[in-house]
């Protein structure tokens, strides 16, 4: 099983970008899928969670001008930025908790991260 993040870019203040994640491998099921961020000298913290129903949360940073959603039938998830903030350049990472073909217990799997530069 491994996680795939993608979309990643350079952006204007006030502007947009979108990443994506894609789940791949013998999985059985996927769980709660999260994305986080560490900017640079910071610890990693996390943005927005998204639940097998949909459910979602927000880090209040990030309240109003970021959405996350998945794809169940594709095992993605997306995380739509707007509204950008300097303070939004960081490394992005997601998160899945997953259960693989033949396991019996649930695991969390990262991807590999994705730089957002957001400049003034």
């Amino acid at each position: 099983v491994q996680l795939q993040a993608s979309g990643g870019g350079s952006a204007q203040a006030g502007g947009s970008l979108r990443l994506s994640c894609a789940a791949s491998g013998r999985i059985e099921s996927i769980g709660v899928m999260r994305w986080y961020r560490q900017a640079p000298g910071k610890q990693r913290e996390l943005v927005a969670t998204i639940s097998s129903g949909s459910v979602t949360n927000y880090a209040d940073s990030v309240k109003g001008r970021f959405t996350i959603s998945r794809d169940n039938a594709k095992n993605t998830v997306s995380l739509q930025m707007d509204s950008l903030k300097t303070e939004d350049t960081a490394v992005y990472y997601c998160n899945a908790d997953i259960l693989a073909i033949l396991r019996t217990t649930w695991a969390s799997y990262w991807g590999q991260g994705t730089l957002v530069t957001v400049s003034s």
